[in-house]
């Protein structure tokens, strides 16, 4: 728990997860496309100058830059590198000892009429161990040029980033007979001595010359598979490249997954306000109660003096008051906000790359699964689809997804898939209970539609607010949100088809299953007319809670994977609830929904479908061609699920309540995750206790669930507040909430205008 400095932790110390991912100690690394380097090094020049092993360091450098590079050239001499697109130049100097020429180049530096390398990656020691065969006199020569050196070093890391790069060990067994002298003890003699005196005079100055030991961790595990045992096998080289990389890109490029050696950024003007806001609800609240207490304790019994009886209080209990509620809910919520800030804002607590293995998802998938079936319980009805099984529904479904997020099992196609079918799951079930509730109440209401939209959105538009993220970054409440009111359009608008009155004239059937061919016939125009939707969604200022990185074109590949899912959702509960009108399906206890015969060979169909969909989803070559399929073929395994779990009686009377806990909170469960138990926006994993990964992730898991049920809890409480029935009380609640999002609008127009 020191803090503050990411950057030296990513150049001093880490790990291996697994073979070849390296994972700094407390930070996140980018991996660097060749674009993202060529626009952070624009106009850059970089000097590396050593021995041979800066020379393989030089060449996995310019690699991330131009793959198609080949090491070619003198071995023994100096190699440029120019990438003109980009006006970056690259030079390695061919220096291998410490010593007066090296001290000469570096002196031209630093004297003002040559100009200045943006970035110095320096080196050198082996050379001289192998000249001197090993001898103390070669060890103290070298202190000798390198305390010459250092200041001429150390003046140039006030205007330049200067690395000096520690020795890696060796292999002694591999090494040839004329390098046998080089042996790890007088390594570490060497790089001790350069710890020593580089930056012995500016030990209190923040220009410092950065020392590059990481490269001695990332050796000591892969220098077994050196070719002879002096030189870095090329996965190490590129991982140095690579953290070189990061330690000078990271605070220019600003990448989401790179936590390493970013500084903390700044609160915003909504920010403030928000801290203001939230600040005011905790003292005012705090004020309250304190009256409220005092004025209880006033009207507590007191003994008559005369009588020597007790008098009634007026009063049994303080009532509480709306306001008092208000203030509760944002006190509490003020709170838990101060903790998203400080685990996925501010630079507290550690963050760390996810690493995914095929343990670390199966065996939780198999742990909540026991956990599940030992709470099982009957349920209060046993129609399909009843509450108490969606729920459930919801709650698995929820707890794998999280499980997938956390062990970074997106990498794995075959799990990736499955994972999307509950991803569509989700949305069919909002077509399911949205249609189903509208069919059979009839209730169009302002009441009903605020509700929803307030539940839904609630949280997401308070994370927008604290913490600075678009609308769209939490893509699955836009999603469901927009379906919603898909749904109620589609069902509202004239003629409003119900199920009293259709049950009166089957022509209203037709009518309503016209209205759904033209919902999908939409639906099949926007999804092959991308610019069709996306003028659609432009529009300003719809626009705003639609793009991201500038262009809505991810809220157009979200839509369009789970394009169908919603409406197969409505058909399913029109057609399951106009069988149920008939009695043509059994929904008794212990009854299996339709005869035995047509049960067993439903159930049939349903597990080799089941069985069918995994075999593709592991033959697919990759997730462009799989995500092509995957919107005509989710359907069949979410109606697969549905008939295996609701055709037999027995099956349909019982439910998990554990799983049903989790599926009451699954909204909140999936947007919490974002900053609270995952990190750095879902790309990597909170780290509240390092060095114990298990009991890191018990204790971050503990906090993230209560959080998101105490967030479930506020959202009810104020959507009672904020959502009156009474409809004119509810439209001045809508004109303050319209007048609210103005101005957070006219907000953010002022701050992206600043910082533009």
């Amino acid at each position: 728990f020191k803090g503050g400095d990411t950057c030296e932790y990513l150049l001093s110390s880490g790990r291996f997860l697994g073979e070849k991912v390296w994972q700094p100690h407390s930070c996140m690394m980018h991996k660097y496309k060749n674009s993202e380097a060529k626009n952070c090094l624009i106009d850059k020049r970089i000097v590396f100058i050593g021995d041979s092993r800066i020379r393989q360091l030089f060449y996995s450098f310019i690699k991330l830059i131009n793959p198609q590079v080949k090491e070619e050239g003198n071995k023994h001499g100096n190699i440029p590198f120019e990438d003109k697109s980009a006006s970056i130049k690259v030079d390695f100097l061919w220096y291998p000892e410490v010593n007066g020429s090296m001290r000469q180049r570096i002196k031209s530096w630093t004297e003002g009429s040559v100009a200045k390398p943006h970035i110095i990656v320096a080196g050198a020691a082996t050379w001289s161990i192998k000249i001197h065969n090993g001898s103390n006199e070669g060890l103290t020569q070298y202190k000798i040029n390198i305390t010459s050196i250092a200041p001429l070093l150390e003046k140039l890391a006030k205007s330049s980033d200067v690395y000096w790069v520690l020795q890696d060990p060796v292999y002694e067994d591999m090494l040839s007979e004329s390098r046998k002298m080089i042996t790890n003890e007088k390594i570490d003699a060497y790089n001790e001595a350069a710890v020593r005196i580089l930056n012995s005079s500016s030990r209190n100055s923040k220009a410092k010359v950065k020392l590059f030991s990481v490269s001695k961790l990332i050796a000591q595990e892969t220098i077994m598979k050196s070719a002879d045992g002096l030189h870095l096998p090329e996965s190490s080289r590129d991982t140095n490249a690579m953290i070189l990389m990061n330690v000078y890109c990271n605070k220019i490029m600003k990448p989401i997954d790179g936590s390493c050696c970013q500084p903390q950024p700044p609160l915003t003007l909504i920010q403030k306000l928000a801290f203001c806001f939230f600040t005011l609800s905790i003292i005012g609240y705090l004020i309250i109660s304190l009256i409220h207490r005092n004025n209880f304790r006033k009207n507590k019994a007191c003994t008559d003096l005369e009588s020597g009886e007790e008098k009634k209080p007026a009063i049994s209990a303080p009532n509480v008051s709306t306001l008092e509620m208000v203030l509760h809910s944002f006190c509490k919520l003020g709170l838990i906000m101060t903790y998203f800030y400080l685990c996925d804002r501010a630079n507290l607590f550690m963050k760390e790359n996810k690493f995914y293995t095929h343990s670390s998802f199966f065996i939780p998938i198999v742990y909540i699964l026991v956990l599940g079936v030992f709470y099982t319980e009957n349920t209060k009805e046993t129609k399909v689809l009843n509450r108490e099984q969606t729920d459930e529904w919801k709650g698995w479904m929820q707890l794998v997804i999280l499980i997938y997020h956390i062990s970074g099992a997106s990498t794995f196609l075959p799990v990736y898939m499955h994972i999307r079918v509950l991803v569509a799951a989700y949305l069919f079930q909002t077509g399911y209970g949205h249609f189903s509730y509208f069919w059979i109440k009839g209730d169009f209401g302002v009441y009903r539609v605020c509700q929803v939209l307030f539940r839904l959105n609630f949280l997401v538009v308070v994370l927008c607010i604290v913490m600075d993220r678009p609308y769209q970054f939490y893509y699955f409440v836009p999603l469901v949100t927009v379906w919603f009111m898909v749904i109620y359009a589609t069902l509202a608008i004239w003629p409003q088809i119900v199920q009293k009155k259709a049950s009166g004239n089957c022509l209203w059937h037709l009518g309503l299953l016209l209205k759904l061919i033209c919902l999908l016939a939409c639906i099949y125009f926007l999804s092959y007319s991308q610019s069709a939707f996306e003028k659609v969604f432009s529009f300003w200022p719809l626009s705003k809670c639609f793009e991201l990185n500038g262009n809505v074109y991810e809220w157009w590949f979200r839509w369009k994977l789970d394009r169908y899912v919603v409406f197969h959702g409505m058909l399913f509960a029109f057609i399951y609830l106009a069988l149920q009108k008939h009695q043509m399906i059994s929904e008794g206890k212990g009854d299996p929904l339709f005869s035995n015969r047509v049960s067993n060979g439903l159930l049939f169909i349903s597990v080799l479908s089941f069985l069918i969909y995994s075999i593709w989803a592991s033959s697919c070559k990759n997730k462009t061609e799989c995500n092509e399929l995957h919107p005509s073929v989710s359907v069949v395994q979410i109606l697969a699920f549905i008939l295996i779990r609701n055709i037999p009686g027995y099956v349909r009377s019982v439910y998990s309540s554990f799983f049903a806990w989790f599926g009451k909170i699954s909204l909140e469960l999936f947007i919490c995750q974002y900053h609270i138990w995952l990190a750095a926006d879902t790309k990597g994993i909170l780290v509240l206790i390092p060095g114990y990964p298990m009991f890191n992730i018990l204790v971050s898991t503990f906090i993230f669930v209560c959080v998101a049920h105490e967030i479930s809890q506020i959202t009810n409480d104020l959507a009672q507040i904020v959502v009156p029935k009474d409809n004119s009380t509810l439209l001045k609640r809508l004109l303050c909430i319209a007048g609210f999002f103005s101005g957070l609008l006219l907000f953010s127009v002022t701050q992206e205008q600043s910082r533009h």
